[in-house]
């Protein structure tokens, strides 16, 4: 009797009662005060009782509300605010209109991360080294988080490639001292949020909630521990961004708003993988299409970008990131797939907000001015790219696998290498491409050369000295290899990264001396490319191979780089007076991996199937 005595007289003296909203979620989860990016998409949804208005209150000085949106399904509501400079950190209270009356629900807005920018979103430059590490697979160094309850994959099996092995960031922690002296600048791992499929979770690239870190990798705390412990070295983190497609246990996908946030089709649908239809001057629509449009996996529902809300839910996921974690570059999953007005706007958005950030695409397409096409190029078509940097899988497939597996000929062998380079004019930034040997997706370039150790140290070589971005895939310092079909074979455990291994790459326990002398080499030329100007900044001249002999410089004021590449069978004569154009007013020369000396007045010999990376000096 009290209680209703109680809500009529609540209600004669126009109160409501109001109650804290349960079972809600806010996307994005915060935000932060200063930041460029103020005008922000809320898009709020109810696992329990559904909106009954998209009407809002927000009463929060600096912050105004401007439009808010209902959605076929009610569990859903959107709010456009404005969070105006003056505004201050704090918990800004949201009042609903759900079923049962109103409710209010609490949205954390945040000072910015020390530094506004300045300490992170550095970008990645040639003159770093990035690691390519695959969390699950490389080190489990807390095995509290091998499973966890009330996921859907519960597996944890070492001898099946396509269940989970249990590494995680700690393990990653622990070892950073291995990956720094290795002369590594900077890490990417593959995408490490919420994976919460039924399997093949390893690989990350199946997104269920893009504001969680996984929890079997350690959750956001330790993402952000790893991410501060980086930055004390000196050191940079790279974010592996979707846009493309989700998880099919993605909530959008599972309770979507509206039926049209992801690609529907009247049957499934693939794409068709062929990036040529969207500038094929013959090309047609439906090809367009199907390759933008149509699903990667029948896992993976493809994202509609022309959504105007999943395009604001991705673009602010993208920039949270960055701030949340102190991100210096953004790699961009599968950016060919992507409707391409849709990636510009996201790369501007991101750019704007933080200028120096590196932002670099996975064109994994055949042909250069293919490649060229998607960043930006010097290129008349009607489509401008703004995308700064892509992975360089042009120098990779057409250039140094041929050029080491290939009898030389007039457009074989190493001339592949030759031409393929010289092709660069096409880009507006050659030296900000990623260069690598493999990656996750590629055959380990060891297994490619038939497990040649020779062929291995040359392609290493070749990557720290070339133009560009150079990266390493985890492991292959130490000769892993396997070839990707199935692609679980180029995703095996690091050596050492779990207590009962035999063999231990961290610490060299149980490994041959060809293991040892090659992860030598990585460590001796990547730690000596950090003081090398010339390598890291540095132009590039490259005469045309003769019989199989490829000799490029990389030079600058300060310092003068000569490589000399004999892919042949036999060795070669080195006469330095041949390459006068760089080679003119030294004397000596000194290889940087041997530190043996060689005298540029004399002609000298190099093996077969060698490289040098000799610096020269006056």
């Amino acid at each position: 009797m009290i209680k209703k005595t109680t809500y009529i007289l609540m209600l004669l003296f126009g109160f409501s009662l109001v109650t804290n909203a349960k079972n809600t979620e806010v996307y994005p989860t915060n935000w932060w005060t200063g930041m460029k990016t103020n005008s922000i998409q809320l898009l709020i949804r109810s696992t329990d009782d559904p909106f009954i208005s998209d009407k809002v209150e927000i009463n929060y000085p600096g912050i105004t509300v401007g439009k808010t949106y209902s959605f076929p399904n009610q569990k859903y509501i959107a709010i456009d605010i404005v969070i105006a400079p003056e505004a201050v950190a704090g918990n800004v209270i949201i009042e609903l209109n759900q079923k049962g009356g109103k409710h209010k629900i609490k949205w954390p807005l945040y000072n910015r991360r020390s530094g506004n920018g300045t300490q992170y979103a550095q970008g990645v430059t040639s003159s770093d080294f990035i690691d390519l590490i695959m969390v699950d697979r490389f080190s489990n160094g807390d095995i509290s988080n091998d499973q966890v309850k009330g996921m859907r994959d519960q597996s944890l099996n070492r001898n099946e490639m396509y269940d989970r092995h249990g590494g995680d960031l700690q393990g990653v922690l622990n070892n950073l001292n291995y990956i720094q002296e290795l002369g590594v600048t900077a890490l990417w791992f593959t995408p490490i949020m919420e994976n919460d499929m039924e399997k093949r979770t390893e690989h990350g690239y199946a997104i269920t909630n893009h504001y969680k870190i996984d929890a079997r990798y350690g959750g956001d705390v330790m993402y952000e521990k790893l991410s501060d412990q980086l930055h004390k070295r000196g050191m940079k983190l790279i974010f592996d961004a979707v846009y493309n497609h989700l998880g099919s246990f993605h909530f959008l996908e599972m309770d979507p708003p509206a039926n049209d946030w992801v690609h529907r089709w009247p049957i499934y649908t693939q794409t068709n993988y062929r990036e040529i239809p969207l500038f094929d001057p013959y090309g047609t629509k439906s090809d367009k299409k199907r390759m933008s449009d149509g699903w990667f996996d029948k896992i993976m529902p493809d994202i509609n970008q022309d959504n105007p809300f999943m395009a604001n839910f991705i673009i602010q996921n993208c920039i949270w990131h960055i701030e949340k974690f102190g991100i210096d570059g953004v790699r961009l999953d599968t950016y060919t797939y992507n409707d391409l007005d849709f990636a510009n706007r996201c790369n501007k958005a991101i750019m704007d907000e933080f200028p120096k950030i590196t932002i670099f695409g996975e064109i994994m397409v055949h042909g250069v001015a293919n490649q060229s096409y998607f960043e930006q190029n010097n290129m008349d078509v009607s489509f401008k790219s703004n995308l700064p940097s892509v992975v360089d899988f042009q120098s990779l497939y057409y250039g140094i696998i041929p050029a080491l597996t290939e009898p030389f000929g007039w457009k074989e062998g190493v001339n592949r290498l030759y031409y393929t380079l010289s092709s660069d004019f096409l880009s507006k930034n050659p030296m900000q491409k990623v260069l690598l040997l493999d990656n996750h997706d590629e055959s380990r370039f060891f297994s490619l050369m038939g497990e040649n150790v020779e062929k291995q140290k040359i392609g290493f070589q070749w990557l720290l000295t070339c133009r560009g971005i150079p990266q390493l895939y985890y492991g292959s310092e130490v000769l892993m290899k396997g070839l990707k079909a199935p692609d679980g074979l180029v995703r095996a455990d690091f050596l050492g990264g779990w207590k009962e291994d035999a063999k231990n790459a961290f610490t060299g326990k149980g490994m041959t001396e060809d293991e040892k002398s090659t992860q030598n080499l990585v460590r001796k030329l990547a730690n000596f490319r950090k003081t090398a100007s010339a390598l890291k900044t540095g132009k590039m001249m490259h005469y045309v191979p003769v019989d199989g002999l490829y000799v490029y410089f990389r030079y600058d004021e300060n310092q003068t780089i000569m490589c000399v590449m004999n892919t042949s069978n036999s060795e070669k004569e080195i006469d330095f007076h041949k390459y006068d154009e760089r080679t003119a007013g030294f004397t000596t020369a000194k290889n940087v991996i041997t530190e043996d000396g060689l005298n540029t007045s004399n002609i000298t010999t190099i093996p077969a199937m060698k490289m040098w990376v000799l610096e020269l000096k006056k």
